[in-house]
């Protein structure tokens, strides 16, 4: 790569941008950037040639996943799973149960091995240096991990000693991430006391103890109340705004996948869609017409035949995307009265796009196998 000469960016054969800087004495451009170069993630990197110092940044995804492919046994968990997070994100995975949120989350936090594929976390391949790759990460799973049997401040102690922290600095680690996380007026209640969201937030704070780049959240919104779940992911946004974490959350709520900046949809192993949750909706286009019926394959052949639309099938209720949604509501109100036991009319939501792309809900899954449709199982 040639050395330029002047304030420049330089393309890799990776796709990473450097962007340099040059000025004839280290000193000086030391003493102008040091706090931008030691507050800034990715880290930067200084090297010399020619008797010139060079600073460099590299702009680079917090997270990189490269057709990806997992199987247990004869089932396919992840099939060719490919998408970038940015620095910053709150990066949702929407699926249901079986979608491949589970496997492809345990992959990134280094738990389960990589079979096919690439998957970088924080600059770190998790195949190649999986520890480089846990320094970057602090991870929540959706099972509690908090001894109820501890106070707040002794699960904290106990956690950081796990990454090294002694005296000191383990201190006030527990007491900076007890002050971000709303916890610290609860340091000694023992956490059998906590309430259900006080909980999830003292999981939190044991994660970030080793101060990391990016979190790794499975299902964080998991046996919460709504308001609990509004206090946790104000936490988290004010995580990503005030203190640059990269957040990346698995979810199969629409609620929450409302709140991420984009969205990978996942189903039977496939990503299915990627984007911003409005580019998502955008999908769909028109209003979301929602019949519920006691015979919905008979009232679906008669909207076919009156109006000439067609309507999706979800267990009992007919869903149809439509402009001009208000005025086919009402013809659909004076023609088949005692057909139907409720008409919604809404915006297209981010489960009306999984039903546009699927045929079904979020909260169905269907066997690549067996094509048996079934509730609840976790991949």
């Amino acid at each position: 790569m040639e050395l330029p000469t002047s304030l420049d960016k330089v393309a890799t054969p990776h796709g990473w941008s450097f962007e340099f800087e040059l000025t004839g004495e280290e000193t000086e451009w030391e003493q102008a950037n040091e706090p931008a170069v030691t507050a800034r993630k990715p880290l930067w990197t200084k090297w010399q040639r020619h008797s010139v110092w060079t600073y460099c940044e590299l702009s680079m995804p917090a997270v990189t996943v490269e057709q990806l492919e997992y199987r247990y046994g004869e089932r396919t968990a992840l099939a060719g799973v490919s998408f970038d997070v940015a620095e910053g994100e709150i990066f949702g995975l929407l699926g249901p149960n079986g979608s491949g949120k589970t496997t492809l989350f345990r992959i990134l936090s280094t738990l389960l091995p990589v079979q096919t594929g690439k998957a970088i976390v924080g600059g770190y391949d998790v195949s190649r240096d999986p520890d480089g790759a846990r320094r970057q990460i602090g991870v929540t799973f959706q099972s509690p991990s908090l001894d109820i049997k501890l106070t707040v401040l002794e699960n904290l102690i106990h956690q950081g000693r796990l990454y090294g922290l002694t005296g000191t600095r383990l201190r006030t680690r527990c007491a900076e991430v007890m002050e971000q996380l709303g916890v610290a007026d609860r340091a000694r209640d023992y956490a059998e006391r906590l309430s259900g969201g006080l909980k999830r937030r003292v999981e939190i704070a044991k994660c970030l103890l080793h101060d990391p780049r990016i979190l790794l959240l499975d299902e964080p919104s998991t046996g919460l109340d709504p308001g609990a779940r509004y206090d946790l992911w104000k936490v988290l946004q004010s995580l990503r705004d005030e203190h640059g974490v990269t957040i990346l959350v698995t979810t199969h709520l629409m609620e929450e996948a409302d709140r991420c900046t984009r969205l990978a949809i996942l189903d039977l192993g496939n990503l299915i869609a990627e984007g911003k949750p409005d580019e998502l909706r955008s999908m769909v286009g028109g209003d979301s017409l929602t019949i519920q019926s006691d015979q919905p394959e008979q009232l679906s052949q008669k909207l076919q035949q009156r109006f000439g639309v067609q309507a999706s099938r979800i267990g009992d209720a007919l869903r149809i995307e439509r402009e001009g949604g208000h005025e086919l509501l009402g013809e659909i109100a004076t023609g088949f009265p005692g057909e139907f036991r409720s008409l919604t009319l809404g915006k297209p939501t981010l489960e009306d796009v999984f039903i546009k792309l699927t045929g079904r809900d979020l909260q169905t899954t269907e066997s690549p196998t067996t094509g048996k449709k079934k509730r609840g199982s976790h991949v």
